[in-house]
């Protein structure tokens, strides 16, 4: 068993990153899904559909669920599920946050959270200079 994935985002986000970060390490190596809010969706309809989402992803170890916006309807659906689930939510999903949770599949939900954490922090970087100059 592992932690499985759970990306709750505006619209597509969450599945533009979780494509693009499956094609750059050319696998998915946790159970993951993705749920896409709208602008015109009812945060309780999105909450009850992601309901059997989380029961299927957990496998006894737990769901890590990203989202996009603190404070928006997708980490508030996303806290929602933490009253019935072992589940941790981080909010602030970016691409360097999910390829770190990728590169590491067997972890613990509570060392996943802290991987993710240090991945989306590592990547944000001013870049002053051309790296191939």
């Amino acid at each position: 068993m592992s932690v499985a994935l759970l990306i709750i985002t505006h619209d597509r986000i969450g599945d533009q990153l979780l494509h693009t970060a499956t094609t750059m390490l050319g696998v998915c190596p946790l159970n993951a899904a993705t749920i896409a809010v709208h602008g015109d969706g009812d945060p309780d309809v999105i909450l009850k559909e992601a309901e059997p989402t989380m029961a299927r992803l957990d496998e006894g170890d737990g769901v890590l669920i990203l989202t996009d916006a603190y404070g928006s309807t997708p980490s508030n659906i996303a806290i929602r599920l933490l009253d019935a689930h072992q589940a941790m939510v981080i909010a602030g999903v970016n691409l360097p946050m999910l390829i770190r949770v990728l590169n590491y599949p067997r972890l613990s939900l509570e060392e996943l959270a802290q991987k993710a954490l240090s991945g989306g922090r590592d990547g944000v970087l001013l870049c002053r200079e051309d790296p191939w100059s």
